[in-house]
């Protein structure tokens, strides 16, 4: 899953299909900075190929990065030589030390397996937290809002490469299924074809406000942002026991 064919795509399809990083990024910075004043250190966690993660750095003084693939950290470390960027599992890593703001975007929270272990990662962000911090997670589709066999196509130009992605979601009971497949024509190299498969748990969000109040975060969910999915905001206590 995230292999280095999506790695090596992956930010350029997703900005040739609309996706404004950049956008999204100020955005989300306003966002932090309206409820911490200041914020001068972040961590994304779930980081992928670095997109968002290169416009934080011009917002914030200080950004880090946590992502499983290893392939696509080999990917925001091209874009990133100079940012501290680590190897870990969004449920368990632990780095030692706290941001004013923690971010989850793109979905990536939905790769948990469980509410016991949505409780726990946010419970792992919330520790990488100072006091009076912010988290920001963009979550995957709730279960009241997914369409069940949902396709999704589109046919991109990025540079010298033609890209065609067409998926196909589906529900089991709680969980979602996503078959993406891809079509790379390149002048150099010819055409290629790879498909990757992604899980994705389908919470509620109830299930997610109560996970964020049990890792001890007030949150707010917002709609209508990031693509329609939305954004859970939530704040530590200033003074923590």
């Amino acid at each position: 899953m995230y292999g280095r064919d999506v790695a090596e795509i992956h930010d350029d399809l997703n900005s040739a299909r609309g996706k404004d990083y950049r956008a999204e990024t100020e955005f989300l910075t306003e966002v932090i900075r309206g409820r911490r004043p200041g914020a001068g250190s972040l961590l994304d966690v779930g980081c992928g190929a670095g997109g968002h993660l290169v416009h934080f750095a011009e917002f914030v003084d200080r950004v880090e990065g946590v992502e499983l693939s290893e392939d696509m950290l080999a990917a925001a470390r091209a874009k990133l030589p100079d940012v501290p960027l680590h190897q870990g599992d969004m449920r368990s890593f632990d780095l030692g030390r706290r941001f004013d703001a923690v971010v989850c975007l793109f979905g990536a929270i939905g790769h948990t397996r469980s509410v016991g272990e949505l409780r726990g990662t946010l419970e792992c962000f919330a520790r990488h937290l100072a006091d009076g911090g912010v988290v920001v997670v963009e979550p995957w589709w709730f279960l009241e809002k997914f369409i069940d066999g949902y396709v999704s196509d589109d046919v991109v130009k990025s540079g010298t490469r033609s890209i065609a992605r067409m998926s196909h979601t589906v529900r089991s009971g709680d969980a979602s299924t996503m078959d993406v497949h891809f079509l790379v024509a390149d002048a150099r190299t010819g055409v290629r074809h790879f498909s990757e498969t992604y899980e994705h748990r389908l919470f509620t969000r109830a299930q997610y406000e109560s996970a964020f109040a049990e890792a001890g975060l007030e949150a707010e969910y917002v709609e209508g942002v990031q693509g329609g999915r939305g954004i859970f905001v939530g704040v530590a206590a200033k003074e923590r026991s």
